[in-house]
């Protein structure tokens, strides 16, 4: 399998280090979908990261969908999602507060960065502020109430998002969410960076290392 698309993309992030810890094997070409557009364009039409070509050929988008696939692929028992209700509730509500925050801050990094600033939507661009904000805050909130595992063999898939979207939005958007607002999702994410499986695909322009 090829994963496609760049590391900088926290989307692209989020399926690459969840296949590694899956023990999904994949090799990763880091296109870009701006300045590689026609190298993206012939492999995806779409032109969507990230972009998984299978096995067979079939090409699959959208992180969710491909994670989806990528715990299939993976080894019995072998999963980064619970399967016990309880602990499922929580783990999907800590991804859909990770994803919605993912969403917001990709919005404000697009508003900043490709939109002219003639035409920018000030209104709008508070809206997703503030839902970006809602997001962050009720993230710290979830990781007051109970820790999540950040350890290089039980990080699962709501740390893996958390600590990928806070890296990337602090990364891309300085000054949006403080860390000494959120000094547990900080921390969080700071223990996850050090890990062997996240510096094997390390936010950026680089290709995904070995393991």
């Amino acid at each position: 399998m090829k994963l496609i698309g760049m590391l900088d993309s926290p989307y692209v992030r989020r399926v690459a280090i969840s296949l590694l810890r899956l023990g999904v094997p994949f090799e990763h070409a880091s296109v870009s979908v701006f300045r590689g557009y026609d190298q993206f364009k012939a492999i995806n039409p779409v032109v969507k990261a990230p972009t998984l070509v299978c096995d067979d050929g079939t090409v699959l988008m959208d992180s969710t969908l491909i994670l989806q696939y990528a715990e299939a692929l993976a080894a019995p028992g072998r999963s980064l999602m619970p399967r016990e209700p309880a602990a499922l509730q929580r783990s999907l509500r800590v991804l859909g507060l990770a994803l919605a925050g993912c969403e917001k801050a990709v919005s404000l990094v697009y508003e900043r960065n490709v939109r002219p600033p003639e035409k920018r939507h000030e209104p709008w661009v508070q809206r997703v502020t503030g839902q970006a904000e809602a997001a962050f805050a009720a993230l710290e909130e979830e990781l007051a109430r109970a820790p999540l595992a950040d350890a290089d063999d039980t990080v699962d898939q709501a740390g893996i998002t958390t600590a990928v979207v806070w890296h990337f939005t602090q990364d891309l958007l300085p000054g949006l969410v403080a860390p000494a607002a959120h000094p547990r999702l900080a921390a969080f994410s700071g223990r996850c960076e050090a890990l062997p499986v996240f510096q094997a695909a390390p936010h950026g322009e680089g290709v995904v290392a070995p393991r």
